[in-house]
């Protein structure tokens, strides 16, 4: 039941997310304002703001001026979805739960902004970051310094390169690290060491596809690979720190 209500709630904040990455890059505000189509600027019906739902309902096109509708919008609704149901799973107690649902819903609107506009905005780290320590503070007070000390050490790992060679690791990428920290704890290092491997991986591919100089000059957003190294270690992040702690 846990699982079923956490994707219902998931479905829901989805909407919301959609409605954060297409205005907060325009500088638009997320709290107020009707949701409207952007081909005729007619306000959408709340029968036709049901998610997923709606869209599938309306094949994909406005009511009113039959304009297209990303199929975007279904998609992040329900990948919201399947990570709230998927925190909800694994989670062990009710700080996980809490600051896994925290963190995943920030994750979203940060990996497609980051994908649209290459740049992680303050506006989201640094809110999901005062939650996670307000939350974690007041769930789990003895573990606080743990993920205090983890946000930190995963922060200063990226900035060093980020110093080194900053048209290749930005300080946006910095603070989700931290961010990361704050709501993983120790199993931060699983979700860096995931989102190396799995960028090191892209850029491999495409140098072999479009060469080596191309693919160098190539700019590849990090915060979709940090996005799911965290997501890798909310499912598999405390086991793997267990076993090898026991095994080294």
């Amino acid at each position: 039941m846990l699982i079923v209500l956490a994707a219902a709630f998931g479905l829901l904040i989805g909407s919301f997310l959609n409605v954060v990455v297409h205005r907060l890059p325009l500088g638009a505000s997320v709290a107020t304002g009707r949701s409207e189509c952007p081909a005729c600027h007619h306000r959408i019906r709340a029968y036709d703001n049901v998610p997923v739902l709606s869209w599938l309902v309306l094949r994909g096109r406005c009511r009113d001026c039959g304009a297209p509708i990303s199929a975007r919008y279904p998609l992040v609704e329900a990948a919201t979805a399947v990570l709230w149901a998927l925190v909800a799973a694994v989670a062990d107690d009710t700080v996980d739960v809490v600051l896994g649902l925290v963190l995943v819903t920030a994750l979203v609107p940060i990996t497609l902004i980051d994908l649209d506009h290459r740049r992680i905005p303050n506006a989201i780290t640094l809110p999901t970051a005062v939650i996670a320590l307000v939350a974690g503070t007041a769930l789990d007070p003895g573990g606080e310094l743990g993920r205090v000390a983890s946000a930190l050490g995963a922060a200063v790992f990226l900035l060093i390169p980020a110093m080194v060679r900053p048209d290749g690791m930005g300080i946006g990428d910095v603070k989700l690290a931290g961010v990361l920290g704050l709501c993983l704890g120790p199993a931060v290092a699983v979700a860096l060491l995931v989102a190396l491997l799995s960028g090191s991986l892209f850029g491999l591919a495409l140098a072999a596809r479009s060469g080596v100089e191309r693919a160098r000059k190539t700019q590849i957003p990090f915060g979709p690979y940090l996005a799911f190294g965290g997501v890798v270690a909310i499912v598999a992040g405390r086991p793997v720190i267990d076993a090898y702690l026991n095994n080294f």
